[in-house]
C-alpha cells in the first residue's frame, strides 16, 4: 500500500502530469487500484510487486510534488492463513 501525501495546492499537478506522462511505472511495478480523500491531500494506492527496490524508481518522477510512505500489506485470508496455528 502506498500512501501519498499531496505537497499543499499540489493535486492540480499531480493529476495534469499523470495525464501527460502517465503512471511513469517500471516493468514490474503493477498499479492495482486507488482512492483518494475528499480533500485531495491524501492518495491510498495498493500496488503489486515482488522487487521492492521498484519503488525508488517510480517515486523519483513524483517526489516533487507528493511525499510517499509505503507500506507492505497482505490479504485478510493471507493473514488468517498465516496464525491458523497460533
Amino acid at each position: 500500500m502506498v500512501i501519498e501525501h499531496f505537497a499543499d495546492g499540489s493535486a492540480a499537478e499531480i493529476y495534469r502530469r499523470a495525464r501527460e506522462r502517465g503512471r511513469q511505472l517500471p516493468p514490474g511495478l503493477d498499479y492495482v487500484d486507488s482512492w483518494v480523500d475528499l480533500e485531495f491531500k491524501r492518495c491510498f494506492q495498493l500496488m503489486r510487486t515482488d522487487q521492492p527496490q521498484l519503488f525508488e524508481q517510480w517515486m523519483v518522477h513524483w517526489r516533487d510534488l507528493v511525499r510517499f510512505e509505503i507500506v507492505a500489506v497482505r490479504t485478510s485470508r493471507e493473514a488468517a492463513e498465516a496464525l491458523k496455528e497460533s
